[in-house]
């Protein structure tokens, strides 16, 4: 196939600019681009962002990845290129491997080296940079790393510019948006405004009043997940607004049922989530309780269900002592739902399939799904079948994948590696 690219047009570089515009010039066109401009284009340049870009993160020749490459009309013959954020692509413009990308759930910055050149987003959390790592004697080899702040700026340099680093904030719940936005914006100085990426969390009925009991005694919620005022349930949705507005991007997380998606996007997110993890293994202890007490009809195993509602959110503790008949009924209704006993979702990913159709239909083309929360043998493989679907074939570019990278990796092998290496270095013998 005939290639056209940018020096194919023959004409200059914008006066001042040939040092900008000689690391574009091999930037490809379709046929009818060449032919529209050939006779229309007097000079090539590139545009203040491309400039930023390049000052933000200097290489040698070329363009540095985490960046697209795209083409505008300007006055007077000038082409510009633009540079735009845009993960998908490596170094130069070039598309990543696949469609699909893929993301770490770590603040390990040993992991991270190891993982570095296959992704194309980072998530962290409080609870990963702290419990997982800082105060984690086994990861923290020597205490070398003391604070947050130095764990990102090593992750940072270790990931270069290509990928994305989603951050979350200490405390969402926080009053005074200038504190927020406060640390937010350290994040951004800190990791780099093209890189940066604002965790928001749902927050339901969690307010700044009552979020003290998560932190005490039981540690339960004395009101129900749906006993919820409209101010606070919609505080996450309003913060990502609000960070929006000063140009961040958002990470809206904490999605775990289909029903939150429609009104998750009207918050304009850059990521929205599926979690996966909890939410499989809460449909398959409920369906057990179900089953038992559909054998054997013995109301033990509706106390329970009851119990482990509680103890799981579902029920808040006033609702110790729920009629069982309303339990059971509760039982059947999350399973339902969830389509656990059908195609559409025995494999815990009816959230996934519902959100993808969610964002085939919506105006926000450039929001990407995180995939997440993943454990045991089937919850990758899965996916990667159900993304194998005709159904979602044309949405593979919405799609990030994303665990920690001791659980991606171990689906690089399969008990043939074993077999087959055996074969080969036995049939090698150390021969040169």
């Amino acid at each position: 196939m005939l290639k056209f690219r940018l020096f194919s047009l023959g004409v200059p570089s914008a006066r001042g600019e040939d040092d900008y515009v000689q690391r574009a010039l091999d930037t490809e066109m379709c046929r009818d681009e060449y032919l529209a401009l050939r006779d229309t284009v007097k000079f090539i340049g590139v545009t203040e962002s491309f400039k930023d870009v390049l000052n933000e993160f200097p290489t040698e020749g070329g363009t540095p990845a985490g960046f697209r490459r795209d083409l505008m009309m300007d006055r007077d013959g000038v082409l510009r290129v633009d540079l735009k954020r845009d993960i998908s692509r490596d170094k130069d413009g070039a598309p990543r491997p696949t469609k699909v990308l893929y993301s770490a759930d770590t603040a390990d910055p040993y992991e991270v080296e190891a993982i570095a050149p296959f992704i194309s987003n980072l998530t962290c959390n409080p609870g990963i940079v702290y419990d997982l790592f800082i105060n984690n004697p086994k990861a923290n080899v020597g205490n070398r790393f003391k604070t947050r702040d130095e764990v990102m700026g090593e992750i940072g340099r270790i990931l270069g510019p290509g990928a994305d680093i989603s951050v979350e904030l200490n405390n969402p719940f926080e009053k005074d948006f200038s504190l927020l936005l406060e640390e937010a914006e350290k994040f951004r100085e800190m990791i780099g405004k093209y890189r940066v990426v604002i965790k928001v969390p749902h927050t339901g009925p969690v307010t700044p009043e009552n979020v003290g009991q998560l932190l005490e005694g039981d540690k339960l919620l004395s009101v129900g997940y749906d006993d919820i005022k409209t101010e606070e349930a919609l505080r996450g949705h309003r913060l990502a607004l609000r960070l929006r507005e000063h140009g961040f991007r958002i990470n809206f997380t904490l999605m775990f049922e289909p029903y939150q998606t429609q009104l998750a996007l009207q918050a304009r997110p850059y990521f929205i989530n599926t979690f996966l993890r909890h939410r499989l293994v809460q449909s398959t202890k409920i369906k057990e309780f179900l089953d038992a007490y559909g054998a054997s009809r013995d109301e033990t195993h509706l106390e329970d269900l009851r119990a482990y509602l509680v103890s799981n959110d579902f029920y808040p503790p006033s609702k110790a002592g729920a009629d069982l008949r309303d339990v059971l009924n509760f039982g059947y209704s999350v399973i339902g739902y969830r389509h656990f006993e059908d195609r559409e979702g025995r494999d815990g990913l009816d959230g996934m399939r519902h959100n993808l159709r969610v964002l085939r239909n919506c105006n926000l083309p450039d929001t990407r799904l995180i995939v997440c929360s993943m454990d045991g043998p089937h919850n990758y493989p899965d996916i990667d079948k159900l993304l194998c679907e005709p159904e979602f074939a044309d949405m593979h570019h919405r799609v990030v994948i994303t665990a920690p990278p001791d659980y991606l990796a171990r689906f690089t092998s399969t008990n043939q590696v074993i077999s087959y290496q055996r074969r080969f270095m036995n049939a090698a013998k150390g021969q040169s």
